[in-house]
């Protein structure tokens, strides 16, 4: 069979230190799809402006555009693209069967609850001085990484023996956690399971970012 491709580059707006637009990135690139970065100004406002309000009615990064096709929310995009493009990939990104499906979108509610709520907010009050709450954060990290070290000492990946999506769209926040304070040591599974990502071919990592936390 051979591979879809696209028929010019694809667009990411969005923003490189954030791992929302990082995941989207790094899929783009295992899938050796071309695409160019559209960076976005967000301190001056550039994603509440009309132009982009009119890709994305939230005003939320990232946003993928493919041809005519535009599409927000990581998660979602990542699904986009392993429909549209890693169908026929030796590595089943997306599982067709229902409970493989399930598997993968458990993971999916993961990331946008206790990973978005934990240790990425926990980054964002070191990295860029976030008015949050840290305990609270940190208490969610707290709740989220023994419950994927207990996973990863049962398998390779999260949801399957093999990657898969959720591995994507979990490894970004939690391998940058220690630059909010969240220290990974006590999880050896998990560090090994970051260490399996990272050497998928294609793989491209997230700038590391200073800590500022005590600016």
């Amino acid at each position: 069979m051979t591979r879809t491709l696209p028929n010019e580059p694809l667009v990411l707006y969005g923003l490189p230190l954030s791992g929302h637009c990082h995941r989207v990135a790094l899929f783009l690139s295992l899938l050796r799809l071309p695409f160019r970065y559209e960076e976005l100004d967000l301190a001056a406002g550039a994603h509440r402006q009309p132009d982009f309000l009119a890709l994305n009615p939230f005003g939320q990064i990232p946003v993928l555009k493919d041809g005519d096709t535009v599409l927000a929310d990581s998660n979602a995009i990542l699904v986009y693209l392993a429909g549209r493009y890693g169908a026929d990939e030796v590595i089943r990104w997306l599982p067709a069967d229902p409970l493989g499906a399930a598997g993968v979108q458990r993971w999916f509610s993961a990331a946008a609850s206790l990973l978005a709520f934990g240790p990425a907010r926990a980054r964002l009050k070191h990295v860029f001085g976030a008015d949050i709450d840290y305990a609270a954060a940190v208490a969610l990290a707290d709740r989220l990484l023994p419950v994927m070290e207990q996973t990863l000492s049962a398998r390779a990946y999260l949801a399957a023996d093999t990657p898969t999506l959720a591995d994507i769209a979990m490894y970004s926040y939690t391998a940058h956690a220690p630059e909010g304070g969240v220290s990974l040591r006590p999880y050896p599974a998990v560090r090994a399971w970051l260490q399996r990502v990272e050497a998928l071919p294609g793989f491209v990592g997230m700038p590391r970012s200073p800590d500022r936390s005590g600016d």
